[in-house]
């Protein structure tokens, strides 16, 4: 290969840096799929670079070399650290061991976020990096968006657009700031880009890729299954005969009057089908503190401490039911054809509810316990799986990234 030819490759082809932020459960699963698929086109690169390298042929000509190879840094900051709420998730989801760990625990809105920024513009700055991929919703999500956008750093911001049109969720307000610093915007469904062109946001930003827990979910099919006998047996649970619960948010778990209610509800659900329960680190503080451990005095009502992922999910595919708070978890449950019942007001994920398998309910114990005996008795809601929900919206990703970061 001449000179010339060289040289274009080495200019053209030079690799790209990113940082990858996480920092809760939900973040582990986005993030999986992602650092997979650029395993897989960096060593489809370094294939193509090689053989490039050594001649160019009319039927591969270097023009048509789009992808190269991508280094990453993976910044852990914390807020999930012991190993229930965080490491089993980063085994079981193949994830290598952080490149950095920000050690920003559990802590008040300002001191997280502040802390998280100064912790986040130090690596930022070591490493210098062409993008910064944050995921979700959660604190560290806008921290490391805002603070590579003062330091002029493109920022990525998978799962954005989605609005819940309440601002008094805290992540409310962090996935409107995110999406307003952020450079790329992806989405996973069409509600999602009516709610960024409504706030003004360019639609040559926009990406629609589908959701990405679900590239995760299909990733470990065969891991899931695998799980599913010796889970059962370990709960005393038959398929499709117990109720999955997870609830874990303020407006649920911080006042007691609410908290009270919910758990009577479970209580009468629980006389009808057994209901497994892992019970978050802040709702057991809660039922403690406020003095409810009464409650749950029930052997139809199963305690046991946070899953992993593998058995989370596992115990999700094999449940009649799923109660929940969790947005995530309504994405998953559509994604696996589960009914779901969610104990909010208000939804970030419309597309779960007008598609998919999600009912919301709120704390309106009548409607909960109404739409539980539709589901007992077979008269579900009918579901589709969403568009783009296939298990290939990292592929997506990083394709929107080649085009336009990374040519």
């Amino acid at each position: 290969m001449c000179g010339v030819n060289e040289g274009r490759l080495n200019n053209k082809y030079m690799t790209k840096k990113f940082i990858i932020v996480a920092a809760a459960r939900p973040n582990f699963m986005k993030i999986s799929p992602l650092i997979a698929e650029i395993k897989r086109v960096n060593k489809i690169s370094r294939h193509l670079l090689k053989k490039s390298s050594r001649r160019l042929t009319k039927n591969r000509p270097i023009t048509q070399l789009t992808k190269y190879p991508i280094t990453y840094k993976l910044v852990h900051t914390g807020q999930h650290y012991d190993y229930q709420m965080s490491g089993s998730f980063f085994k079981e989801l193949n994830i290598p061991k952080p490149d950095y760990n920000l050690g920003v625990k559990a802590g008040l809105h300002g001191e997280q976020t502040g802390k998280t920024m100064i912790e986040f513009e130090k690596v930022c700055l070591k490493e210098k990096p062409d993008l910064v991929i944050v995921v979700g919703d959660v604190n560290a999500t806008l921290a490391c968006a805002l603070t590579a956008a003062k330091l002029h750093i493109k920022v990525a911001h998978i799962e954005a657009g989605l609005r819940s049109k309440d601002m008094s969720m805290p992540e409310e307000i962090n996935r409107i700031l995110t999406d307003h610093v952020s450079d790329y915007l992806f989405i996973t469904e069409y509600e999602a880009n009516k709610n960024l062109i409504k706030e003004g946001i360019n639609k040559k930003k926009i990406f629609f890729v589908g959701d990405i827990m679900v590239d995760s979910l299909k990733n470990q099919k065969s891991k899931i299954k695998n799980k599913k006998h010796k889970l059962l047996k370990q709960f005393d649970l038959k398929p499709k005969q117990y109720a999955f619960l997870t609830m874990h948010r303020p407006s649920n778990v911080d006042d007691k009057k609410i908290l009270t209610s919910l758990l009577e509800t479970f209580n009468i659900i629980s006389q009808k089908l057994p209901i497994i329960f892992p019970i978050h680190p802040r709702t057991k503080n809660r039922i403690k503190e406020f003095g409810l451990n009464n409650k749950l005095k029930n052997k139809n009502i199963v305690l046991t401490s946070p899953l992993s992922y593998l058995e989370t999910v596992c115990l999700m595919i094999n449940a009649c039911l799923l109660i929940t708070d969790s947005g995530g978890i309504q994405q998953e449950t559509t994604s696996l054809s589960v009914p779901c019942l969610t104990i909010r007001e208000n939804t970030e994920r419309p597309i779960t509810i007008t598609q998919g398998t999600n009912v919301l309910c709120g704390h309106n114990r009548r409607k909960i316990l109404k739409e539980t005996d539709k589901i007992l008795s077979g008269k579900q809601k009918k579901s589709k799986i969403p568009k783009y929900w296939d298990g290939k919206s990292a592929k997506r990703i990083i394709k929107a990234l080649d085009n336009k970061i990374l040519t």
